[in-house]
């Protein structure tokens, strides 16, 4: 499952990168966690960033079974159920990042966090799908999942699973509205393993946490700050 991200760029950056109006609004996270606002890029408005819960909004998180559904979509379960397929085709969005983060497991209680960023370090993006609903006070909510693949060689070292982290050329496919479903599958694929990786530090478990420091090579440590030897 991939539950953290980062998207750490100025909103000049993101705009030119997307050619997308950033809301002013907008702050950096680097520890970006489900039920967070987040910003993302919609076939409806392509020339304007939104901000959508990551999953689910914070009021309906204490259902961890629904929220755990919904923070990610397999790639390779999406043509299998009819209301995925529906998405797709009509609900896709752009998510903004500049790295993602995986758990290297080293024993049964003992996994250490890791930052992936691209070769280049430049911003990129996941495919995602949204959805519109009512709370049950008559709120309209926006949610967003971000779409997993298989990993790639890179990300296989520390898991099995990756985003859908999309090139130039497959975003331009995932925004198009008259994109058929198989070139939409096929932009899906595992990103090239052109990637870097780094060990970071242990605080990015607190979803709460927010600052810098969290995106800084740190030794190997397990989710309880002790250092290990295991890298």
């Amino acid at each position: 499952m991939i539950d953290r991200y980062s998207i750490t760029a100025s909103s000049v950056k993101i705009h030119e990168r997307f050619h997308s109006e950033v809301l002013d609004t907008y702050i950096p996270r680097y520890n970006a966690a489900p039920t967070q606002l987040l910003p993302v890029i919609t076939q409806d408005t392509p020339h304007g960033v939104s901000t959508f819960y990551w999953g689910t909004s914070p009021a309906w998180s204490k259902n961890k079974a629904l929220s755990e559904k919904i923070i990610n979509i397999r790639a390779e379960t999406i043509l299998e159920k009819p209301a995925l397929r529906k998405a797709m085709m009509k609900t896709r969005c752009l998510v903004p990042a500049d790295g993602f983060y995986a758990w290297k497991k080293v024993g049964k209680k003992t996994s250490i966090p890791y930052r992936f960023i691209l070769a280049d370090q430049e911003l990129f993006s996941f495919a995602g799908i949204w959805e519109e609903f009512e709370d049950t006070e008559g709120n309209e909510l926006h949610t967003f999942s971000i779409i997993t693949t298989p990993a790639n060689a890179s990300v296989n070292a520390i898991q099995d699973r990756m985003p859908a982290i999309l090139t130039p050329a497959s975003e331009k496919i995932w925004m198009e509205r008259e994109s058929n479903e198989k070139d939409l599958i096929q932009a899906l694929l595992p990103y090239p393993a052109e990637m870097n990786y780094y060990p970071v530090s242990p605080r990015i478990h607190d979803s709460n946490a927010n600052a810098p420091s969290l995106i800084i090579p740190t030794p190997p440590a397990d989710q309880f700050g002790n250092l290990t030897l295991f890298d």
